[in-house]
């Protein structure tokens, strides 16, 4: 017992009551039962204290899941507030998208409705340029533009014009005609090569061009008695080759021996691959359309070593040219003149002076034949198409007869007008207007007639442009939104 009141007090045991044992202790012994029962008092309390620690951690145990829950479910809480005002917001944008569409029924509402084929044939009354324009109003306008039927309907409405290329600055070939000066400069002038080299992303070889080669597509119509010069805001540098029904073949001066058609209106073009290489002055190109298949056809003519005439045949919308059997030998004497589309075949005049027929190419069965002419053809006389007839102009000493061809099947030369008065014999006939059917002549002088055919009188066009060139390089031209692809 002594011993155990020598040692100290386990301090882990009761740690409370240490300065209690020690103020005992150092006033003097203590009987032995009151130190038992003061081991078991600090005992009681060491229990009480531990089950009170136990019972504390396991109230926490027992607590961590609901504690988890409210947090989760405050997350949760969150997480709908967020989502509560995501859809507040979505609701009200969705409100605000439903007023705007409103308000956008009601104005159209307000517009009284046009059925499309007036819409239809309102657009196609207007002029060329406001109706390219009008192309980029909206969807509906441009899908009536495009569409076939009106692309055909427009064709056939479209009055005939004469187009041709002209030199950037003044040139002294050209002393009674000099270009607008400010073509040059206008910012939305396309350059038809430029145009190609984007489509094909080479671009470099269009600075290889000398600028002062470049030409400005015009064309001049005749309305009323009086010429208007027009424009496409266009550039090139090749020379108008051929043709038809609103499209132009070029030169494509990026390739030799290569074209390009372009549609100057529509601003659509294409290339064609290279033909067969002559000099220009040996080959003659013509651009038909073919009524059976629907497709455009490119012809060339060409004179080949063994001097006789050959041809190779290009449809727009294949990858290559094919050879077909040309003309006899011996009926060209000279390719010079452009050949003439007309009752299904591509005509040309064979000789520079004294042709006594025309060489034909049927456009569907590609195959050449001759038709004699009613009598012999001089350097001024000419064919041209009216209607949908071709049509021999030749100069006789007192008058100028005009002679008409229907056919190819059996038909003869009949003699439909002669003018008798105001006619000279210098007057190379150029194109028939095809709305008003009046026949256009070019005098050696360059200025321009006009012949009425209901009148029966020939007129000198007034206001003209007196045009300083060859009638070789004025073509006829429809103007019209005809493309090669289309269905």
């Amino acid at each position: 017992m002594t011993s155990m009141t020598n040692q100290s007090p386990n301090k882990s045991i009761c740690p409370p009551r240490t300065d209690l044992l020690t103020r005992s202790l150092s006033s003097g012994p203590l009987p032995d039962g009151f130190l038992l029962l003061f081991l078991d008092f600090q005992f009681l309390v060491y229990v009480v204290e531990k089950k009170r620690t136990q019972k504390a951690v396991h109230l926490s145990m027992v607590l961590r899941p609901h504690l988890s829950g409210v947090q989760a479910s405050s997350m949760m809480e969150e997480s709908t507030c967020k989502r509560i005002a995501s859809m507040s917001r979505s609701a009200k944008e969705s409100e605000l998208v439903r007023n705007v569409e409103e308000k956008r029924k009601q104005q159209e509402s307000l517009v009284p409705y046009v059925h499309e084929d007036c819409v239809s044939n309102i657009l196609i009354r207007l002029p060329l340029d406001s109706l390219h324009r009008s192309m980029f109003v909206c969807k509906h306008w441009f899908n009536i533009i495009c569409s076939p039927t009106f692309v055909e309907t427009h064709l056939h409405r479209s009055e005939s014009v004469l187009i041709f290329t002209t030199p950037t600055r003044y040139d002294e070939t050209y002393p009674h005609f000099t270009p607008s000066p400010p073509h040059s400069g206008k910012s939305n002038t396309l350059s038809i090569e430029a145009k190609y080299m984007q489509s094909t992303e080479s671009l470099s070889l269009f600075h290889n061009l000398d600028p002062t080669s470049k030409m400005f597509i015009q064309f001049l119509e005749f309305q009323d008695g009086i010429s208007n010069l027009g424009e496409y805001s266009l550039s090139c540098f090749g020379q108008i080759r051929a043709t038809c029904s609103g499209l132009i073949l070029l030169d494509n001066k990026l390739k030799r021996g290569g074209l390009i058609v372009v549609n100057p209106v529509t601003r659509k073009l294409t290339a064609l691959p290279p033909g067969t290489l002559n000099s220009s002055h040996n080959e003659s190109y013509g651009f038909a359309y073919d009524n059976v298949s629907g497709r455009y056809k490119v012809v060339h003519l060409f004179r080949d070593a063994l001097m006789y005439i050959s041809c190779e045949i290009f449809i727009l919308g294949t990858e290559k040219w094919r050879a077909v059997d040309g003309p006899s030998f011996g009926l060209f004497g000279w390719l010079g003149y452009r050949p003439v589309e007309a009752i299904g075949a591509l005509h040309w005049i064979p000789q520079v002076n004294h042709s006594d027929c025309i060489v034909s190419l049927e456009i569907e069965n590609e195959k050449f034949r001759t038709i004699p002419l009613p009598n012999s053809c001089n350097i001024y006389d000419g064919i041209v198409e009216i209607g949908s007839s071709l049509s021999y102009v030749t100069h006789q000493e007192t008058h100028t007869d005009i002679w008409i061809l229907k056919g190819l099947s059996g038909e003869v030369w009949i003699k439909q007008h002669s003018i008798n008065i105001g006619c000279r014999m210098d007057m190379v006939p150029l194109l028939s207007l095809r709305i008003r059917g009046d026949l256009i002549f070019k005098s050696k002088d360059g200025l321009f007639y006009i012949y009425d055919f209901e009148l029966r009188s020939i007129t000198k066009v007034k206001d003209q442009k007196r045009l300083r060139m060859s009638s070789d390089w004025l073509f006829p031209h429809v103007n019209s939104m005809v493309s090669w692809n289309m269905s």
